[in-house]
């Protein structure tokens, strides 16, 4: 089995995984296990170093401290990829480039269209720009060989570049205020990393140990704490000198299951449990949900399919091998799954959760099952390219 091959099998996977375990926090919050839903979320967690301490409950330990370890592989994945990967070359790049650029630019202005410019919900303009590669490849297992591998590969890079975009907008327009100190720990720590990448040292504990430090001076700092994971990452060497061994690629492999069939299940569990005996047909109706709602269903379908048939038009780039433009047009229905990138944005957005009487998570839930069914719909019936 290639690389390629078994990444797309572990992301199909857990996308699967990811249904089941949003079943069950939407059949405990929905019923009378929703106080034990609530009292796992909210268990206290304090870690006292000395002088450090952190406390917090268990969801924000979840998103603040396991979802770092997600955006370490994420980190990971983008490195090899630009290295020696499927975007390692302008030519490969330019398609899944291009429709990562439109499906990021145009659902936010369908959001921003609903919401306008002088609203409270404005800082929720990046919700619906996600893709889950997880469930969206999940949706694609399920059709087996009526989607050429090159289609696969496609979505795989453009959710990549997708998520480094989501990276940038996190460290720009979802930070705090910021301390300096703990940016001068960080930053220190953050050199420590590089020069070590430098010398060429070879172990991993190393690297992890200073990037653990890295983790708790960036979540100390008002910078969201998931960076210091795509910091780490980019730190790691892929070659080292009288190895034949990647200790990229080793941590990559060895990271991959965990993040797919246990950090983004549990961040699913704890981050998809909406209560829909609270909300009302009129908050579903009202600017921010139904912003989300269409930025994912519409605005993505609309924005890579529109940028990857005028970059193919212009001659810039060509379509996937073996696909024709439907194939394509499903695929890029598919990227509106949102799901879990799109909880992720949605609590930094809106860090009070009752703030929409959970409309907004809904509505994401919504617009990614919208484009999950209908673009399996499309794809279900093959056409010959």
């Amino acid at each position: 089995m290639t690389a390629i091959e078994e990444f797309i099998k572990k992301e199909s996977s857990a996308g699967l995984v990811l249904i089941f375990v949003t079943f069950i926090a939407l059949v405990l919050k929905n019923t009378g296990l929703s106080e034990f839903y609530d009292a796992f979320l909210n268990t206290p967690v304090e870690i006292r170093f000395g002088g450090l301490h952190i406390d917090k409950p268990l969801l924000l330990w979840i998103n603040d401290g396991l979802m770092a370890v997600f955006f370490l592989l994420i980190g990971l994945e983008v490195k090899r990829e630009l290295l020696e990967g499927h975007l390692s070359s302008i030519s490969q790049v330019i398609l899944p480039g291009v429709a990562a650029i439109g499906g990021m630019v145009v659902p936010a202005a369908v959001y921003l269209y609903f919401v306008g410019l002088d609203s409270t919900g404005t800082q929720g303009w990046a919700i619906p720009t996600a893709t889950d590669i997880a469930f969206a490849l999940g949706v694609l297992s399920l059709l087996g060989k009526r989607v050429p591998v090159s289609l696969k590969i496609f979505l795989m890079a453009l959710a990549i570049i997708d998520d480094l975009g989501a990276i940038v907008i996190i460290a720009l327009f979802y930070t705090a205020e910021l301390s300096t100190l703990s940016i001068t720990i960080a930053a220190a720590a953050l050199s420590g990393l590089i020069v070590m990448n430098r010398l060429g040292v070879t172990r991993k504990a190393a690297y992890v140990l200073v990037g653990v430090v890295l983790w708790v001076s960036v979540l100390k700092s008002g910078v969201h704490a998931t960076l210091a994971g795509v910091a780490l990452a980019f730190t790691i060497p892929l070659t080292t000198k009288g190895s034949d061994k990647s200790m990229l690629k080793t941590m990559e492999h060895d990271l991959h299951y965990w993040v797919a069939f246990f950090i983004l299940p549990l961040f699913a569990f704890v981050n998809a449990g909406v209560d829909f005996r609270n909300i009302s047909a009129d908050q579903i109706l009202t600017p921010v949900p139904m912003g989300i709602a269409f930025g994912l269903f519409v605005g993505k379908q609309i924005g890579v399919f529109g940028f990857s048939f005028i970059a193919i038009k212009l001659g810039l780039a060509k379509l996937p091998d073996s696909s024709n433009y439907r194939q394509l047009y499903g695929v890029s229905v598919l990227t509106g799954i949102g799901f879990t990138m799109s909880l992720f944005v949605n609590s930094l957005a809106f860090t009070d959760p009752t703030q929409f009487m959970f409309a907004d998570k809904l509505a994401i839930l919504v617009g990614s099952c919208l484009s999950g069914l209908v673009g399996y719909a499309i794809l279900y019936r093959k056409a010959q390219p």
